[in-house]
Order: structure tokens, then sequence, then C-alpha cells
């Protein structure tokens, strides 16, 4: 995959190149400006103006998860294959450069099945062991992966990791959330792994895990940048796969009392600097809930102290544009607490849910191709980063062209799509459409302000990197073209935009 390489010269302070993705097909096209101002016949006008010494939230990245799925599915094709998509992952220049991502401590509903590190009811951690996601795959896992050829049965999600750090040009970091404690540990599960709650005279031994796992991943060569205490901790009773619930006082107790001591004592998380080492992100759930449940941490100075800040996903209808994507409650967050970070930590598109944003994927002939979820996806992604939020990770970075492996059947689409049994590997949608951020938004650089007109179906963010470079991102969801302006340092740039298109204008300063 190459992304194309053209550009237009201002006769201003920045070269301006627009890089686009439409319903039309292109896939973060380079497009040729003055070509498609004069094909494009735009009747509507939208003007914007940028301030960019008015800076607000610094970004930390853009990216997916590592999952043992993505890994196995990585195990299922030839190895210049698999660097190819790890390239187009992770590079840059060549590829999205994706800068945040995430993975699972102990199995999650995309792991092939049940794990932990220990042995049942080693309370003294002694087998603490992350062979787990080391050892490779037998491919008798389950019965979406019997009959499958792996190409490199010992690849799993450490190699796969390690592998990706080495892209050149790569640099990620890395969210690491445990989805459910051993069975033994916890009470009123409905299956293995999945449902209940970690008892309480747990708490200490399960904080002390979560550290080892710190540990024991950094021993690997992997510092993790963050750590959730808990993945949805409001599923007590509800869930399918591995979960585990925490009610806010839970979630307080365990942080103040147990995980953030444990973390300080080894040297993981500097009280002093909660930059300066391992963060935690409190929550992990439904943005639509997030204020009620991180109140009481954040009310309470001693267990306030540990958290870098909030990590949420976007279900429960918290991603649909009838509730304006919860913006008003983001903002409520930033000027609550205002040294708090926000990081949008999971989002997925199911192909078998009942809400609307499930059937989209059910109408593709390719599971892939359609364009509508892109709609919630640029929506969301704009809104998120415009009321403060930090950085975005889509769930699983590779599935199966059927969005396996999942025991549970709760398939979901990825930015990379593998057929395991022809090698074909699908870019989907979602793929360019986070390139279009990861890409062109770099770990470090800063939102800055963007004022404009206020159109039914136009949304628009702006950031400056620390080279300078500045990209305004706008998505146009109508029906209609438009002929754009933006204003900056004296200097307009004019460029059009086609309907139901993504487009990235980068602003570069000539050297």
């Amino acid at each position: 995959m190459v992304f194309w390489s053209c550009e237009e010269k201002a006769s201003a302070d920045y070269h301006m190149s627009v890089y686009q993705t439409s319903q039309a097909g292109d896939n973060l096209k380079l497009v040729d400006i003055e070509a498609q101002n004069n094909f494009t016949k735009a009747s509507n006008n939208l003007s914007l103006q940028l301030q960019p010494e008015k800076e607000f939230q610094e970004y930390i990245g853009f990216g997916a998860s590592f999952t043992e799925s993505s890994a196995w599915n990585l195990a299922t094709i030839p190895v210049k294959l698999r660097k190819a998509v790890l390239t187009n992952l992770f590079s840059p220049t060549k590829g999205a450069g994706f800068s945040l991502t995430r993975t699972h401590i102990n199995s999650s509903d995309y792991s092939n099945n049940h794990y932990t590190y220990i042995d049942e009811g080693d309370e003294s951690l002694s087998s603490f062991s992350i062979h787990e996601d080391m050892k490779g795959f037998s491919g008798n896992e389950n019965e979406q992966v019997q009959g499958i050829k792996l190409i490199e049965p010992t690849y799993d999600i450490i190699p796969m990791i390690l592998e990706a750090s080495k892209i050149p040009g790569a640099n990620f970091n890395i969210i690491a959330s445990p989805w459910s404690p051993p069975s033994w540990m916890k009470a009123g599960e409905t299956a293995e792994m999945t449902n209940g709650s970690l008892m309480p005279k747990y708490y200490g031994i399960w904080a002390e895990y979560i550290s080892k796992y710190v540990s024991a991943y950094k021993e690997k060569g992997i510092d993790l940048w963050g750590i959730t205490p808990q993945n949805e901790p409001l599923h007590y009773h509800d869930a399918r796969w591995d979960s585990n619930g925490f009610t806010p006082e839970q979630g307080r107790d365990f942080l103040r009392d147990h995980l953030g001591p444990q973390l300080v004592k080894d040297g993981h998380l500097k009280i002093d600097d909660l930059e300066a080492g391992l963060r935690v992100l409190i929550y992990d759930h439904n943005k639509s809930t997030m204020n009620d449940y991180v109140t009481i941490t954040y009310q309470d100075p001693e267990a306030s102290k540990y958290a870098w800040g909030t990590a949420f996903h976007w279900y429960a209808n918290s991603e649909l544009d009838e509730n304006n994507f919860f913006a008003e409650d983001l903002k409520s967050h930033k000027l609550e607490w205002p040294n708090k970070g926000m990081i949008h930590s999971e989002s997925s598109i199911d192909i078998d849910a009942d809400e609307p944003i499930g059937q989209y994927w059910r109408e593709s002939t390719d599971y892939a191709g359609t364009f509508v979820p892109f709609n919630t996806y640029a929506n969301d992604i704009i809104t998120d980063l415009n009321a403060g939020t930090q950085g975005y990770v889509e769930w699983c970075m590779i599935l199966s062209h059927k969005g396996q492996p999942n025991p549970y059947d709760n398939f979901n689409s990825a930015p990379v799509l593998i057929n395991p049994e022809t090698d074909e590997v699908i870019y989907t949608p979602l793929y360019y459409l986070l390139s279009h951020f990861s890409k062109f938004i770099r770990p470090n650089a800063k939102r800055i302000a963007i004022t404009g007109d206020e159109l039914k179906g136009i949304s628009y963010t702006a950031a400056k990197n620390e080279d300078e470079s500045i990209a305004v991102i706008v998505f146009n969801a109508n029906e209609v073209p438009y002929q754009l302006s933006l204003a900056l340092n004296g200097y307009t740039y004019s460029c059009s935009i086609p309907p139901r298109a993504l487009q990235t204008i980068h602003l570069k300063k000539p050297r």
C-alpha cells in the first residue's frame, strides 16, 4: 500500500496538501487541488479561520488494539505479508502511523479462550508468568480457528507488539486493561471469568498481579504507557464474555487502598508526577455514564492522586448523533477536572448488534465496504477531540474477514481484515478514517483553535504538530460539495470538499 504524494505550493507561509477519503471511493487520496476545484462546481461555501497561537490539550495519539485475535490472524499469513500489514499500520511515512494502542491483561472477548497468568488458587502469585501472551497457537483453541493453517504458530501478542515496534519510524504507546481476574478470586459469576465481582479479600493480591504484569512486560522490552484498573466495570451480570463488575465505590477503594500504593511501591507510578511513570486511567466504560462514575474517585483526594485521568468507550448509544456524541458530558468532565486527562479507549462496530449502527455492516456485500459507519466514527472522533480528549483507540486492530476469532459470536469489524484461508488483506474504510488523524496529528501535537461557519453536516478540528505543521480535518456528511476557504496568518487557502467526504488539510512550512 502506498499513500499518494503530490502537493500544491501556496504563495504563503505553508505548502498545502489535501488528503481525501470519500464515499465515491477515494482512500486517503492526495488530491490534485486545482483539478478538483475546477471539476467540483460547489455553490455552497465553508469559511474557516485558524488561530494556531491558541492552544488546548496535547495529544497522546490515535490507533487500535493488540488482541490475541489480531495476533492469531497475523500468524496465518506469510511473514512478508505480515510485515507489510504492520508497516501499513505503524509507519508514519508508509502507513497510518498508529501512535496509541491498547491490549488486554488476561484474556478478553477477543481471545481464543479464557486464560490467566497464574495457577488455580495461587495466592502467593509464585506461578505468575506471561507465557500465555508468548506461547503461540495450536490451531485447536476453538471451532473458528480449527482447520486453518498457521504459517507461524509461535506468533502471539508479545511478538506482535515487538515486531510492530521495529517498524522504521514506529512510535506508539500502549494502554493495558484487565477484563477479568481469575474466576477463583470472584463471586457471582455466570460463567468462567464472566460477570460477578472481585472479592474484597483479593483486592491486594489482584493489585500485585497487575503490577507484576507491568514488570513482566517491561522485562520483555515493552514499557506500558498506561493501565486501566478494569475494562467496562459496569458489567456485573449482563456480559457474555470476560468481565468483572466494580461499583464506583469499589473502583475508588481498589485504586486508593491497593492498586495505587502497589504501583508506587514497585516503582511504576510516580505520585509526584503522574506524567513521569505509568498512568492510571479510571472508568474505561461508556461516556454516557462517565461523569457519575469518576466523581466518586476524583472527589477523594487519596484516590484521585493516583489517577492520571479517565478512559471511556462509545457504546450504549453514546456514539450516536442523536445524543450529540455526549459532547457536553466530555466538556463537563474537562471543566470539573481540568487536570485529569481523557482518552477514548475503545470503539467498535458489531455486525450483529440490534442498535442502528450495527445494521450498517449487514448491508455490505464484502463486510467492510459500506460507508455509513464512517459518519459515526468521523463525527465521534472530531467531537471527542474538540471536547478535550487526548487520544482515540479503536478496539481490534486486525480480524478475519468474518470478524473472527471471537468465541462469543460477537463479531466486529477492524481497520484491517484478513482472509486466513486466501491471505487476502482488506484495508477497511475505518483504516483510512483513522489514518486521517493518526498520520497527521502526531504525538505531542496540540489542538488549536479553529472557528467558522456552523453548518449542519459539517464538522472540523485542527492541531499543530511539534514541527509546526498543521492538520485541519473536515468532514462533510452532506450530499453536496462545498468550496472551502481557510484563513491563516493573513492568507487564505482554498480547496473544495466533495459530498460525503473526510479531508485532512496538511499545512507545512517549506524548509
